[in-house]
């Protein structure tokens, strides 16, 4: 295992239909604090990707190390707790909990994690101000495309996470709303210690990553 490394993928297997592998990466790593582009057009397996690395999916074989832990060896409530505590994902369509207000969609990811609830409220409260939004209080349904955006950050990096994985966050988005929420989402993960992994197909993201990595050259299914 690297040292420091956020996340270690090691002879990472997965097939949705038995013999025929999907993933098939050899190695991977992300250093801690480390920001990496996952480059690859629609349907070459970045979603499966992100489902084996936050434990969505288990693999066929291989390992999936994040934060010094194997995922990949925790089941229920295990692994549940460690996702939550160790792992922020954002996503696309932002996936927030409509007639909830922003502070009780923050606090629903926290109760996923190990931090006590007592605490939660204080967290949400001030991962939101962090990202500019002062009425905490107010329901998601009322808030613009920008201020969703930010809850949904908020809620990635609530819980302090070694890996923030961010999905197709701007394809939604025109380009200037596509700068503004990566700018919010490389800030907060700089600000917080966090390592982000971000795939997407757009190439305008690429000169906002000292690192790139294009999924096809490390995926090794259907290559043989």
């Amino acid at each position: 295992m690297e040292h420091d490394a956020a996340l270690e993928l090691k002879e990472l297997k997965f097939e949705y239909t038995p013999g025929t592998p999907v993933v098939d990466i050899a190695h991977l790593a992300v250093a801690r604090g480390e920001q990496v582009l996952l480059t690859g057009g629609s349907g070459s397996g970045k979603s499966t990707v992100l489902q084996l690395i936050s434990g969505l999916l288990d693999p066929v074989s291989g390992s999936v190390v994040v934060a010094g832990e194997r995922l990949d060896t925790l089941h229920g409530a295990a692994r549940d707790l460690f996702r939550g505590r160790h792992i922020g994902m954002i996503f696309q369509s932002f996936n927030l909990l409509t007639g909830f207000s922003a502070a009780e969609n923050v606090m629903a990811a926290l109760m996923f994690s190990t931090i006590p609830a007592r605490e939660h409220l204080a967290r949400a409260v001030d991962a939101l101000k962090g990202l500019g939004i002062e009425t905490p209080d107010r329901l998601v349904d009322e808030l613009s495309v920008g201020q969703q955006q930010r809850v949904a950050v908020a809620r990635a990096v609530a819980c302090g996470p070694a890996l923030v994985l961010a999905d197709e966050p701007t394809a939604s988005l025109d380009p200037e709303n596509a700068a503004i929420a990566m700018d919010l989402i490389q800030g907060a993960c700089r600000a917080r210690g966090a390592a982000l992994l971000c795939v997407s197909h757009d190439p305008g993201m690429a000169a906002r990553f000292e690192r790139r990595q294009a999924l096809a050259e490390l995926n090794r299914a259907g290559k043989r």
